[in-house]
């Protein structure tokens, strides 16, 4: 039996549909009636009649809610009590530009407002540099793309996969037939454009080399640039296209910026959060494990995050 289970029961009886329960809890329908139909397998009776009009409990589900609420309080209590000990000490984290733009100062200022006296150390770095740094202890976790694999040693957690979008003035997109806003375009529309990338090496240019050479087509590489910030100022001034996940436009005026999604499912870009193993972790570490994941997946359902889609894990 989850706590999950039960906060998922108790919404669907407080709102009399599963639906809006689900809309309440930010999940899918299926998965909260999945959990329901586990949850009375594991009782081994019904506790809940659904129907046309929405669900109502069984006397056995109006028994079970009952303890299931005093359960929860007592459980809140328990949280609460754990937490009024204030966690300190120092925490390092490791964030790629991309993922910085969008993610840095709403991390920082939940972790102000729950943990004010832990001390956040915030690395900004490519994927791979901060990959090398977990591995030498220099860093406590990081978000980093794709899968890896590289040690048994690490704690992986999936978080959110991202579109990638062409990103430039509607001029240039113009030039080779593109508007903004008319649907998903594919990589042999973008080979006429001049655009700006990082160097190789850089792990988003790598998935993009492959993807170009794959689709049998050679984008014009106008510049190479590896910081975000200097990039999305170039192509705002208009002097090339870029390919980058949503996050990027944060960098940027958008509203001098057109942005078209790919369709190429090999250029969508998987965040993994990566940790050293928990028993090297403080206290303050797992408090911003915890932390980090939920204002994740706050930012994608609130739909500050473009072009992501969270991991059924978050």
């Amino acid at each position: 039996m989850e706590l999950r289970q039960l906060k998922y029961l108790l919404s669907a009886v407080e709102c009399g549909s599963l639906g809006k329960a689900a809309a309440q809890l930010g999940v899918a329908t299926s998965a909260l009636s999945q959990q329901i139909s586990r949850l009375e397998s594991e009782l081994s009776t019904r506790i809940l009649v659904r129907s046309a009009s929405g669900v109502t409990p069984t006397e056995a589900g109006t028994l079970f809610c009952q303890h299931a609420t005093l359960a929860l309080r007592h459980i809140d209590a328990a949280v609460e009590a754990a937490q009024g000990a204030r966690l300190t000490g120092v925490v390092s984290l490791g964030l790629a530009p991309t993922t910085s733009s969008i993610l840095a100062l709403p991390l920082i200022q939940a972790m102000n407002r729950r943990y004010p006296d832990i001390r956040l150390q915030l690395v900004e770095g490519m994927s791979g540099h901060l990959s090398g740094m977990l591995k030498a202890r220099q860093i406590d976790l990081a978000v980093l793309f794709g899968p890896d694999n590289s040690s048994a040693s690490r704690d992986m957690t999936p978080l959110l996969d991202e579109t990638l979008f062409l990103i430039g003035r509607s001029e240039l997109l113009q030039q080779a037939n593109i508007a903004a806003g008319t649907g998903d375009l594919s990589l042999r529309q973008i080979a006429s454009l001049p655009v700006i990338l990082p160097s190789r090496g850089h792990g988003l240019r790598d998935s993009l080399d492959r993807a170009f050479a794959n689709a049998e087509c050679r984008p014009e590489i106008q510049m190479e640039i590896d910081s975000l910030a200097v990039i999305m100022e170039v192509v705002s001034a208009g002097l090339g296209v870029t390919i980058q996940p949503g996050a990027a436009l944060t960098r940027a005026p958008a509203k001098k910026l057109a942005f078209v999604p790919l369709t190429t499912s090999e250029v969508r870009r998987s965040n993994v959060l990566v940790s050293l193993p928990d028993h090297e972790l403080a206290p303050a570490a797992l408090a911003l494990r915890a932390q980090l994941r939920k204002v994740v997946a706050k930012l994608v359902r609130d739909g500050r995050w473009l072009g992501a889609v969270l991991h059924e894990s978050v």
